[in-house]
């Protein structure tokens, strides 16, 4: 992440991100009300330390089902205080007492019957509280925050989506280029997503470096709040007037197969990025993904901020499929306290394993 464009230049602050979990809370945003009726339950539940998948088979164990019957919208980091909603099918009257799941990491809010799965997605957005200790440079971040909540972000794909040290990336390319067969769908899905969202961000940050936010003739543009988009021919006062207005948004591409939607100068642009990761794009589409879009900017809500000495509380909310840490690394050269204790775990034990096969093997 640390070569991708930052629209602001490198922030000149350092910071701590996540010393303890409670420096990071996620609250998620359903676009529906539960109906209170049908054989799906959903439950809304806090976690804190623990992550989506493991919570999601904890709740299939308790319920007695099978654990594709418990979905949930979305994936929640483990290094936080997260509130999610999960859907358990339970066809019958029966209504277990999800009461008994709570501990000191887990705590059911509130639990609804809905007649309809939930779906990976079905998310309006996120709420965040985040917390930066040990700011540098406060100045700096004062500056940055006014801007950021003016004209927003680069929206980058965050490093969660590529996994530990990159690691979905790398199965991902040697999934497409043959090398290795998944058959599980979601790590298939994963490892596919990390690889697509790589090239997004890829030519994002080619884009802004090289043009910043600037109109390109073939421009491919979605408009605000929607999916759909179209490609400007030329750009005349109405359509600057409506960017300026944020009716429409600068997208870059979802990549599969099928004819880029950009076109002309935007897709020269484009296509420049993207020169030495053709087997990246020949394996999208073969894998039956088609062209998509997604916005170039990523502009937080309601961003509220308050600093006490060289600490700084800030929430916002963003939509679905968006990254917090977007948003972040925009702010200030934040170290994530709890991934490098992960890290020096790692490499503790790594090194631990390394002595001891060199005893075994002096003792051979």
């Amino acid at each position: 992440m640390n070569e991708l464009h930052y629209l602001l230049g490198k922030p000149l602050s350092q910071a701590d991100l996540r010393t303890h979990n409670s420096d990071f809370i996620v609250k998620e945003i359903l676009p529906f009300t539960p109906t209170g009726e049908g054989e799906h339950h959903m439950l809304h539940i806090q976690k804190n330390g623990l992550n989506t998948v493991y919570v999601a088979e904890i709740i299939a164990k308790f319920a007695k089902v099978h654990p594709k019957e418990v979905t949930f919208a979305g994936q929640k980091d483990k290094n936080a205080i997260t509130e999610q909603w999960f859907g358990v099918r339970i066809p019958g009257k029966e209504t277990p007492e999800w009461a008994q799941l709570n501990n000191d990491k887990l705590t059911v809010l509130s639990s609804s019957r809905h007649s309809k799965k939930l779906r990976i997605g079905a998310l309006l957005g996120n709420r965040f509280v985040l917390t930066l200790r040990n700011i540098t440079d406060i100045a700096d971040l004062k500056s940055r925050l006014t801007h950021i909540a003016a004209t927003g972000v680069p929206n980058y794909f965050g490093e969660q989506r590529f996994g530990h040290d990159g690691k979905n990336l790398v199965m991902g390319r040697q999934m497409l280029n043959g090398g290795r067969n998944v058959k599980d769908r979601n790590k298939r899905s994963m490892y596919l997503s990390a690889v697509r969202s790589n090239i997004f961000n890829l030519v994002a940050s080619h884009r802004l470096a090289t043009h910043q936010t600037q109109p390109l003739v073939g421009d491919c543009v979605m408009l605000a709040g929607s999916k759909s988009y179209f490609t400007v021919d030329a750009w005349d006062d109405v359509l600057n007037q409506r960017l300026a207005e944020k009716d429409i948004q600068l997208s870059a591409p979802l990549w599969g197969r099928g004819t880029p939607l950009a076109k002309e100068t935007a897709l020269e642009v484009e296509m420049a990025a993207l020169t030495d990761y053709a087997n990246d794009l020949s394996g999208l589409e073969n894998a039956g993904l088609s062209q998509e879009r997604r916005p170039l900017l990523l502009e937080p809500q309601g961003m509220k901020w308050q600093f006490d000495a060289d600490v700084l509380t800030l929430e916002f909310m963003l939509p679905a499929g968006s990254y917090a840490t977007s948003v972040l690394r925009e702010l200030a050269d934040y170290q994530d306290v709890q991934e490098q204790q992960r890290q020096i775990m790692v490499a503790e034990q790594q090194a631990q394993r390394l002595l001891e096969e060199s005893q075994q093997n002096n003792e051979s």
